[in-house]
């Protein structure tokens, strides 16, 4: 027999599921079968991916003096190169301990063999279709076709290095699991399923479109999900195999209610812990394949506040936490505005020596506050900017080094007040305080507008914008749930997780979404 190599299988997709999604695929098609002619089959080939450096034909021969020819197909950059012969391992089972040099194996007997028997050694399959073979080589798989047979055998093969298992960056603890998600999605829901070991979890694959074909998953607790809002969000992720997906956030604007709203509708995370928490109160989870991000929906404004820790540490200090996180999202919002509308309009409302201090301070700047603010809040959200983009060791020294040399600058060259800069800067770091990066930017751009409208009419305008967003946030909707869920209308059996905290011990005896079906 002869010889053959391929890569070890590290990740991919589920075998059945995803032969089931190709074999759909291909019906929608015209039907290309492959040809006995294994010249012609490489031909078709050949001209299908001509141009690609990284494509491998390796032809190989064996049964009596190698008159039998195969080959075998597979991108480098896509399979690893380790010398495993797969052939062998798959007909182990066609005559134990005499599968090599000394057997003199007929294209009859294998083609009868995996026909009749299929394959066990290894996790392979039979194809029959050219799209099917394009596919499967695209997916990482090694392929092999045979002289004299219109089919081909596709192992799984794939070996891309992947980021490990680390610690997560943007959700980091104190107390708790340190696991993050990668970039692979079956180690994401490996991951999942460690925690979950209920046959009651259920993922579903989808296949993305067009020239990606990304891999998507989405998962659920039968009997916590509720029915109505599983069929809803299948319903919306029904034309995702006719798209193009590269990133979870997609599939969150695919779905989403509001696409003009500045509230996220559906939050994100990288912690394990943090899914299956959500699985357990009756969340959809959704996984693509290359982003480490895992999507919870539907998302509800109340959600937002909370972060895993808050049920590892006691409930005296989880409230705490939480309300000072409530704090932080009011002073993010309005603390610019308020300052506005106090020093412009409604002077008498400060005290009477912060009231000089303030005077003292504004002595000589020759702008109104409003733009002062809007022009430090410009200068504030640059440098955070410039923190992100650059390099992790140069960022945040940019951006502590900027705040601290562009704020003494405007205090001394008399654009900015001493007191303006303390304001942006508080506004900075509340906003720095909220658990969820999306709730962070949406204050971000709503601070504008509340500055507006406290510069034209004072507390009067701030009330009227506030009363917009207030409006909005009971109109919006998550998977046509809605999204002020538990306050409005307000529910007292739900807030035992939303202003407080209460005790572990009576909040896992009251499962919140627990829907008998």
């Amino acid at each position: 027999m002869g010889y053959e190599s391929g890569g070890m299988a590290q990740d991919g997709q589920s075998t059945t599921n995803g032969m089931t999604q190709k074999q759909n695929k291909s019906a929608d098609r015209a039907a290309r079968p492959l040809s006995p002619s294994l010249d012609a089959n490489l031909k078709e080939l050949e001209d299908t991916f001509a141009g690609n450096s990284d494509i491998i034909f390796r032809h190989w021969s064996f049964g009596p003096d190698f008159r039998e020819r195969a080959c075998s197909i597979y991108f480098s950059s896509l399979v690893q190169e380790d010398n495993i012969n797969y052939m062998k391992h798959s007909l182990q089972d066609l005559e134990t301990h005499e599968v090599g040099p000394g057997k003199d194996l007929t294209m009859e007997e294998l083609r009868n063999f995996f026909e009749r028997s299929g394959v066990s050694a290894k996790k392979a399959t039979v194809v029959k279709d050219m799209f099917m073979v394009e596919e499967e080589i695209l997916n990482g798989r090694l392929v092999i076709l045979f002289d004299e047979w219109s089919k081909a055998l596709s192992f799984k093969a794939k070996s891309v290095e992947t980021r490990q298992v680390n610690e997560p960056v943007n959700e980091s603890v104190v107390i708790g699991p340190r696991e993050s998600t990668v970039e692979n999605l079956q180690k994401n829901l490996g991951l999942i399923r460690l925690r979950l070991k209920t046959t009651k979890f259920k993922i579903i694959m989808v296949q993305g479109g067009g020239e990606t074909n990304t891999s998507i998953a989405y998962g659920y607790i039968e009997g916590r999900v509720d029915g109505e809002l599983l069929q809803e969000f299948q319903r919306r992720i029904a034309d995702v195999d006719k798209l193009e997906i590269l990133e979870t956030t997609y599939i969150e604007q695919l779905i989403e209610d509001s696409s003009y709203s500045p509230f996220p509708q559906h939050r994100y995370t990288e912690r394990t812990d943090m899914a299956a928490a959500a699985l357990l109160d009756g969340k959809i989870i959704v996984l693509v394949q290359g982003t480490g991000g895992i999507m919870l929906c539907p998302g509800k404004f109340t959600e937002f506040f909370q972060s895993s820790e808050d049920y590892y540490q006691r409930t005296l200090i989880s409230t705490m936490v939480r309300w000072l996180r409530i704090i932080a999202f009011v002073i993010a919002l309005t603390l610019p505005s308020i300052y506005i509308a106090l020093s412009t309009f409604h002077p008498e409302l400060i005290p009477t020596v912060l009231l000089l201090a303030i005077l003292n301070a504004r002595e000589g700047i020759p702008l109104p506050a409003f733009f002062e603010a809007l022009l430090m809040e410009f200068f504030f959200e640059l440098m955070r900017e410039a923190g992100v983009r650059l390099p992790r060791p140069v960022g945040s020294a940019v951006s502590i080094v900027g705040a601290l040399v562009i704020g003494e600058a405007a205090i001394s060259a008399g654009i900015a007040s001493p007191i303006m800069v303390i304001v942006v800067a508080l506004t900075g770091i509340a906003s720095f305080s909220l658990p969820q990066y999306g709730m962070a930017i949406s204050l971000r751009i709503l601070r504008f507008p509340l500055m507006a409208s406290a510069a034209l009419l004072g507390g009067f305008g701030m009330m009227i914008c506030l009363l917009f967003i207030l409006l909005h946030l009971c109109k919006l909707r998550s998977l046509g749930q809605p999204y002020m869920a538990s306050l409005m209308p307000l529910r007292l059996s739900d807030l035992k997780d939303v202003l407080l905290r209460i005790p572990l011990k009576k909040l896992l005896r009251q499962p919140r979404n627990l829907h008998k079906q």
